[in-house]
């Protein structure tokens, strides 16, 4: 057994292990003045970088959590190891042969140790690797090829294959010096019924390594229709050096790129990321066997050094309903990230690999490029499902996407975004969007209360569960009580031209149901005169709240002067079918904002021949209706 490293070893270990380039593989570092570096501790989670290096001295510190010391206290703490095995990991990054006080000179490391289940791995990738090559192999060179992947990219990415038969990896590291523990242990063999197997069988491989390059698990795929594993995926299980929410595959190639175009590419597979690198976008990554999680995040974090200005993730999720969820889900982790977060759907759903396939390099950085936040992603895939053309429709969405905007904690951000939601809704009082966020954002929002009964609606002596009655002096409504009134007391001038009136042409429920139960009388043509065309509407109101707007209406007088009928009613309906016409443009004007004058061309000039005739025929309501109410 090895004794104690020798002394002079362990120095020059410190002497040849820059500690700026030990932790620039962790960690985003920008220079801080006086000979210092910093960045984001890999730690604890911060915003603002407190962790700074010193080259000159050998150091790093925190200032957020206090955590401190040299280069090898930094690769204990982050990678969890002891103090022998991080000198051993060092060594091995710096080409240096350790030797043991009271051993020989060759390292020798203690069984089942981290560094032990990392060889381990090290030499099963290999093993992998070399089994591609073989004619068993036939069918995943084939898979990886005709997904537009040469040889040259199988060794890019580490590709192997397990071979078929029970043990054949086990027996090949139990040949090469490791103990059946240490492979069980690394999640490299399982007991089986009749002994040891290999984890993997007949599968294509991909090695997953951590940041540093070591390999700690593999990700293997189905390829053969008699595969009794039905699941197209299988991952090594969680062990002592493998974590799948700290992991992601391809992170050991993108770290350099990311740190500098300041850009990280999330995907979601295998095949995914080698697409993207070789298609010319190095900076993407995935997750391994687990959804993308806060984890994650804080390992991107440190590579960018998020400082709310610098640092873009771009998620890459498939067109399709289950896409929209992960984003949707992705949205709730963005708030934990300051980071830009945008996200890029390929057409038709394919994912990077298929549009790779089908449409070329080109095509995969073009994904990247035209990204749109994923905020806007999120707010416009459930606005999705409510009916923007109706009035009822955007007061929904608005009920329903004004707490959504509120959780953005970005107080800028949240304005704005409440400004385009007002947009994409198609509601013209943006400021009354933006004011409604803020107050559900500051917990200050409005809380509805129990209206008092109307004296008059109590005054019917009965219960009354038909539609309020709306107040007389709303301006809003006056011109839908005035055309009520005319229909009730000079029907002779109202006829036809009342009678066409759709029930869109009014918005408060009772005068909705009073117009109703005109027409259900025979309308304002239907020849009756006085009581009995009072009496046969009142019988046909259903409640009794109706009735009385009906009695009240049919009293209250009419602002037109006697032998000027004909001309007053003319211009009261006229004014209120400029107001209908007047809410179908909004709704035409809703439309167009939320199309695209380039994508949708067609429907856009339809719409907009539609808009300017809706527009001369109000302005035509307006010059009739001119000087009335």
């Amino acid at each position: 057994m090895a004794g104690r490293i020798r002394e002079s070893d362990i120095a020059l270990v410190r002497e040849r292990s820059r500690i700026d380039e030990v932790v620039g593989d962790q960690v985003s570092l920008k220079r801080a003045g006086g000979g210092a570096l910093k960045g984001l501790c890999p730690f604890h989670d911060e915003k603002s970088p407190s962790f700074n290096v010193r080259p000159s001295h050998g150091t790093f510190h925190c200032f957020g959590c206090g955590e401190g010391g040299d280069v090898i206290a930094f690769v204990m703490k982050v990678e969890h190891l002891s103090f022998v095995e991080a000198v051993e990991r060092l060594a091995d990054r710096a080409g240096i042969q350790l030797t043991y006080e009271g051993g020989g000179a060759t390292i020798q490391r203690d069984r089942g140790t981290r560094s032990r289940l990392i060889e381990a791995h090290k030499a099963a990738a290999e093993y992998y690797a070399e089994q591609l090559a073989t004619p068993e192999a036939q069918a995943a060179r084939e898979f990886l090829a005709e997904r537009g992947f040469d040889e040259a990219a199988a060794r890019q990415f580490g590709c192997g294959f397990a071979p078929g038969g029970w043990d054949k990896l086990t027996k090949h590291l139990l040949g090469r010096g490791f103990e059946l523990q240490e492979l069980i242990k690394s999640q490299l063999t399982k007991e089986g019924r009749q002994g040891p197997i290999d984890r993997f069988h007949r599968r294509l491989l991909w090695p997953i390594k951590e940041i540093s390059g070591d390999v700690v698990g593999f990700g293997a795929r189905r390829i053969f229709d008699d595969d009794p594993i039905q699941a197209k995926y299988l991952n090594t299980s969680e062990s002592m050096i493998y974590k799948k929410s700290q992991v992601l595959f391809g992170l050991d190639q993108a770290k350099r790129e990311i740190a500098k175009r300041k850009q990280a590419v999330i995907v979601e597979g295998y095949t995914d990321v080698m697409a993207m690198h070789l298609a010319g976008v190095p900076t993407a990554v995935a997750s391994c066997g687990t959804a993308f999680g806060t984890d994650h995040m804080n390992v991107l974090r440190r590579l960018l050094i998020d400082d709310d200005v610098n640092g873009e993730v771009i998620f890459t999720f498939d067109g399709d309903e289950a896409g929209q969820k992960a984003a949707l889900k992705a949205f709730d982790g963005e708030q934990h990230f300051s980071a830009q977060t945008y996200i890029a759907v390929a057409p038709d759903g394919m994912d990077p690999c298929e549009l790779r396939q089908a449409k070329g390099d080109v095509a995969v950085r073009d994904l990247v490029a035209r990204r749109i936040p994923l905020i806007e992603f999120a707010i416009k895939a459930q606005l999705k499902t409510y009916d923007l053309d109706s009035v009822d429709g955007r007061v929904e969405a608005l009920k329903k996407m004004v707490p959504f905007v509120a959780q953005i904690k970005d107080r800028a951000k949240r304005d704005g975004y409440a400004t385009r939601l007002a947009w994409w809704v198609g509601w013209d009082d943006e400021a009354m969007v933006v004011r409604r966020v803020r107050q559900v954002s500051s917990g200050k929002a409005p809380v509805a209360t129990t209206q008092r009964a109307d004296p008059n609606q109590m005054a019917l002596g009965v219960e009354v569960d038909g539609p309020p009655r709306p107040n007389p002096r709303d301006p809003r409504l006056v011109p839908e009580r005035e055309v009520l009134k005319i229909a009730l007391r000079l029907p002779e001038y109202a006829g036809p031209l009342y009678d066409s009136l759709p029930d869109e042409s009014f918005t408060d429920p009772a005068y909705v149901a009073l117009h109703r139960a005109i027409r259900a009388a025979g309308g304002a043509s239907c020849g009756l005169e006085g009581s009995a065309y009072l009496d046969a509407i009142s019988q046909a109101c259903s409640h009794a709240s109706v009735r009385s707007v009906l009695t009240e209406l049919a009293v209250e007088p009419l602002a037109v002067k006697q032998n000027d009928e004909f001309r007053y009613v003319s211009m009261v309906i006229a004014r209120l079918q400029e107001v209908q016409v007047g809410k179908q443009v909004e709704d035409v004007k809703s439309r167009l904002r939320r199309l695209s004058p380039i994508k949708d061309a067609d429907e856009y000039r339809a719409l907009w021949g539609d808009l300017v005739a809706l527009e001369e025929y109000r302005k035509a309501l307006l010059q009739q209706s001119a000087g009335v109410l």
